[in-house]
């Protein structure tokens, strides 16, 4: 079987707009297809050859130039060879986010070993099983996460805790023999069967992102890229690999605990130049820019993980100025990015689907029918993607990785990847999204599969069916709702549903609501989702009675809480996260209060406070800890003029408390 596709090729008006992306330092230098062909260590070791004193990697106070960072990771790798001795076996990294798990993957990498990324903000159960079915006998953390580590290991795993590396070990380079083919990295992502799955993929991918983005983007060692992305997904590596294979600087940024209303601020004081930030993130940091305020220093914003709107290229408009680029993408785990496009001001959006632009070089695009025939022109047909900058495939899934990933018919050595995504490819090879064949998911830029939600709720032992569908909340954003047929009743609570969840499942892939029915609807014996009811802005049937707003500043919060979340009204005991809030949606909350009160407030607030009740007594107490400095303010101002006498006599007047 044999389809004629479409390459890329050199679009006029992509690259006018591309000839303006040049960093204002000029020093941008080429990186050539043909250094793919080696390992990351290699190319890696090159870029500190030439950049030893630049700036690698940078997270508040503490950052690492390349030479730096490459004796760390030098260290670890030693380590990881002194304790597992040679081999290509996989090995666990379970690290907060920022440099120590960065410096973590490259000593790993640099060991000949392939890693796979642990999070210890997932539930114990999840990592568990990652580390069980990767077969990772060996277990790099640091001193803040090993006793988390030694929990999760038992007796089973080896640990390596890089604070514990002694010094001195040798830094310099290991020297081993590592081929492009060798497997690199195992990214765990959701899958349908109910358990999640790991793609394989080798040292070429990583390199093809260092290759693509400084021919797409002409990324240079003066660039400073964002990582907002957790390392134990896929997105994180286009970051890692695109900044430090190309000698930028690297500043990850904790989305979790700092929160969007605290991002402009950061980017702008790090002088970010190129920003890959998920849709929903984006909109977010958007709304929260100061009116004034146009992030000078950023040249290119880059969105991924969620179809991009109109809204969100008006967004763009109003809030960056004509020099900030807007970069399209699309890609998956198992592609390493399918199409890109750098867009301007001036670029017409679609009037139906999302753009993601042309195919990256070295991809082929295809889009067939249900027979797997190619379509006309200007037909909807599911994407595949015709390769060899794919991934190996699944992780121990040969009966999967042959479903997706099809031999090429012309006998060469690309593959062809299905997607799952329906698309239209306009005359010029321009590419729409239109949606997705299955019932797969983003949610806030994850990929999620409604199956792994069913299969953890249908564990619960009062819980007889259950079905999870995706909404849109907005245009673009999407929230899950959980439909549950209890096993007799009363049903168990949300609160409960809700406990009982997160011990399985990460925050991401937790539903915003649960819909209680007397049956599914089945069509054939199957689940018919698009028959399930849309849950509406009513408040959940939560255990918590509901009470209404009392003071001005309980009602001022019930009506933030309310228009965030999309419920009708919220009760002043309610909790935030079983009404469906979650880390994005309390950065908006907080970043509503901060405008409301004029309080400066951590995001972890919030959950310290997770009802309109408790986070009222925080914001008063705030109120008044304010007025008391500013009225201590006004006194020192008036006492700095007057003797000593006069003050102690105005201070009398003032805290009359203090006589005797």
């Amino acid at each position: 079987m044999s389809h004629p596709s479409r390459s890329s090729e050199p679009c006029p008006s992509q690259e006018a707009i591309r000839a303006r992306c040049f960093h204002p330092s000029g020093s941008f230098s080429e990186f050539k297809k043909g250094e793919i062909e080696q390992s990351i260590p290699d190319r890696f070791e090159t870029i500190v050859r030439q950049y030893p004193n630049q700036l690698a990697v940078k997270m508040g106070d503490r950052a690492l130039t390349y030479d730096e960072l490459n004796r760390a990771a030098n260290g670890i790798a030693r380590a990881i060879l002194k304790e597992g001795g040679p081999g290509k076996e996989s090995i666990a990294l379970l690290f907060e986010h920022g440099i120590d798990v960065i410096t973590a993957i490259v000593g790993v990498i640099k060991a000949g070993k392939c890693y796979v990324a642990l999070d210890p903000s997932f539930p114990k159960e999840r990592n568990s099983y990652i580390l069980e079915d990767s077969q990772a006998r060996l277990i790099v953390t640091n001193e803040r996460n090993a006793n988390v580590t030694r929990v999760l290991a038992h007796d089973s795993s080896v640990l390596v805790n890089i604070d514990e590396i002694a010094d001195p070990v040798s830094s310099n380079n290991l020297g081993l023999c590592i081929s492009p083919d060798d497997t690199a990295i195992i990214v765990y992502t959701s899958g349908s069967t109910g358990e999640p799955k790991g793609v394989v993929q080798s040292h070429r991918i990583p390199l093809y992102y260092g290759f693509t983005y400084a021919g797409q983007l002409y990324t240079t060692c003066d660039d400073r890229f964002t990582l907002l992305h957790s390392v134990s997904f896929a997105s994180a590596e286009v970051h890692l690999y695109r900044s430090l294979l190309n000698g930028g600087a690297l500043f990850p940024f904790d989305l979790k605990s700092e929160g969007v209303h605290r991002l402009a601020h950061w980017l702008e004081e790090e002088q970010i130049t190129i920003c890959h930030l998920p849709t929903a993130v984006f909109r977010q940091l958007a709304d929260a820019l100061p009116g004034q305020q146009k992030l000078s220093h950023l040249r290119v914003v880059h969105l991924s993980g969620a179809p991009i709107t109109q809204s969100d290229f008006e967004l763009y408009k109003t809030q960056f100025p004509a020099e900030t680029s807007f970069a399209l993408h699309m890609g998956s785990t198992e592609t390493a990015g399918i199409c890109s496009a750098v867009a301007d001001h001036s670029f017409s959006f679609p009037s139906e689907g999302a753009p993601i632009g042309y195919p990256y070089p070295g991809k082929k695009i295809f889009l067939l029918d249900e027979n797997g025939q190619e379509v006309g022109p200007g037909e909807i047909g599911e994407i595949a993607v015709k390769s060899r900058y794919l991934a190996v495939g699944y992780w121990r899934r040969p009966d999967l990785t042959r479903a997706k990933f099809l031999p090429d018919p012309d006998g060469g050595d690309e593959r062809i990847y299905l997607t799952g995504d329906l698309g239209r490819m306009l005359p010029d090879g321009f590419l729409i999204h239109l949606g997705r064949k299955d019932f797969m998911v983003k949610i806030r830029g994850y990929r999620v599969e409604p199956g792994e939600i069913e299969r953890a709720l249908l564990s619960h032992p009062q819980i007889k069916a259950v079905g999870v569908v995706a909404w849109d909340r907005e245009p673009g954003e999407k929230y899950l709702a959980a439909y549950v047929v209890p096993r007799q009743n009363p049903p168990p609570t949300i609160a409960q549903l809700y406990d009982f969840l997160k011990t399985k499942l990460p925050d991401y892939m937790m539903p915003s609501t649960f819909v209680f029915l007397e049956s599914l609807p089945l069509t054939n014996g199957k689940l018919d989702r698009r028959a399930l009811p849309e849950p509406g802005k009513s408040r959940p049937d939560l255990d918590t009675p509901f009470v209404a707003p009392r003071t001005l500043v309980e009602k001022e919060l019930a009506q933030i809480w309310a228009e965030v979340l999309s419920l009708d009204q919220v009760g002043v005991h309610d909790n935030f996260l079983e009404l469906g809030g979650h880390s994005l949606v309390a950065s908006q909350v907080i970043s509503r209060v901060i405008k409301s009160f004029q309080l400066d407030l951590p995001l972890q607030s919030l959950f310290q406070a997770p009802t309109v009740a408790d986070m009222a007594v925080i914001i008063t107490e705030n109120q008044a800890k304010k007025v008391g400095q500013e009225e201590m303010a006004r006194m020192l101002a008036e006492l700095e003029p007057l003797s000593d006498e006069q003050a102690q006599r105005l201070l009398l007047q003032e805290m009359p408390q203090v006589k005797e």
